[in-house]
């Protein structure tokens, strides 16, 4: 396991390629860091930003805010939402102020204890303002430590949960905890994001096992998301060299044991074009000779729990690219294709001069 060299690469990332901004970077008061991860917790950062910069002008200090009228911070988080945030908020500041005499708490378990605060934002705060050697573990860190070290065990499963605190608390910079989490969390962020990552420039490429196998968008595995009602598959049907990329659904979820193209799965509609293909096929597998030869929205498909919609994108490559030759990826002639089953979402979908599976 490349544990330090992890680390190292992705501390040389923060001080020589990070240029993510925010207002509260850097920053060692504990009240103003507790403030902003309180505001992010359900919170786009482009959103909370303009929030934090309110209440750091209105309140300055827990003295301030502890103080405060409960009607003006409502009214000064108005449009943020989940107002138990807020409240508990408020409940904190003035538990500071009575029980610690106004004096952030300045050990993990202290601050862990604080009304609306999880193990995340006390490890953000431990490490930041107090060089406490805790691992922040969020969606961000999740789906980085996924895709580096190949692990499918889903994140929100207890196994899951155990393997990945225990593999953040290995790759922790403990001299420098607080640098360490915050390079972790703009990588996340900025590079590997959830779709249409960086791969083909990451500073990590050469160590991650997913960029390796070309399986960054099967990682993370998340239980709950077999759990959803609506799902956005979007599948590239990659040509080249008179050869068709497939692949056969191995995981606990629908459509086990049958063939399919190479898959995105997004939370949302992904709205594909020209523009967003070419910038997948180059960020993703550094592939920049290919014609894009059709893009349509899927016919939807009606399962029992799910509703399945999505897109099919038809792309001509110029030869096999090696990123895209792993066990998981066959690449068959197009004669044999028919002797595959697939789902019936793909089947029916299908709309290739070469391509007649039988339908499943």
């Amino acid at each position: 396991m490349h544990y330090r060299k992890f680390t190292k690469l992705l501390l040389q990332w923060h001080q020589h390629e990070n240029k993510r901004e925010m207002p509260w970077k850097g920053e060692k008061d504990p009240y103003r860091v507790w403030l902003s991860e309180i505001i992010l917790q359900q919170t786009r950062v482009e959103q909370g930003w303009a929030y934090y910069e309110r209440f750091i002008k209105k309140y300055p200090s827990i003295q301030q805010l502890a103080k405060a009228d409960d009607a003006e911070v409502f009214k000064l988080w108005e449009g943020l939402g989940y107002y138990t945030r807020c409240k508990n908020l408020l409940h904190t500041a003035r538990f500071i102020v009575n029980e610690y005499n106004g004096k952030f708490p300045d050990s993990y378990e202290k601050i862990t204890s604080l009304k609306g605060v999880g193990s995340y934002t006390a490890s953000a705060i431990a490490s930041f303002c107090f060089n406490l050697p805790y691992a922040v573990v969020d969606g961000n860190v999740l789906r980085i430590l996924s895709r580096v070290f190949g692990i499918a065990t889903p994140t929100d499963s207890a196994e899951g949960k155990k393997i990945f605190y225990e593999l953040a608390t290995k790759v922790l910079d403990t001299t420098n905890p607080g640098l360490f989490n915050q390079a972790i969390m703009d990588f996340g962020a900025t590079v590997c994001k959830p779709v249409m990552p960086f791969c083909s420039t990451c500073s990590l490429n050469s160590i991650c096992v997913a960029f390796k196998n070309a399986k960054v968008n099967a990682l993370p595995v998340k239980e709950k998301v077999l759990k959803k009602k609506l799902r956005w598959f979007s599948y590239f049907i990659i040509e080249a060299d008179d050869k068709i990329l497939v692949r056969k659904r191995t995981g606990k979820d629908i459509w086990q044991n049958l063939f399919e193209f190479y898959l995105i799965e997004t939370d949302a509609n992904p709205l594909w074009n020209n523009e967003s293909v070419t910038a997948f096929l180059n960020n993703q597998f550094n592939i920049r000779q290919f014609t894009i030869e059709k893009i349509r929205a899927a016919e939807p498909q009606h399962l029992t729990h799910q509703h399945i919609k999505g897109y099919f994108i038809n792309v001509q490559l110029m030869n096999i690219p090696h990123i895209l030759c792993s066990e998981e990826n066959q690449w068959i002639e197009l004669r044999f294709i028919k002797r595959l089953a697939f789902p019936g979402f793909i089947n029916q979908n299908i709309q290739h001069k070469k391509m007649r599976p039988a339908l499943f």
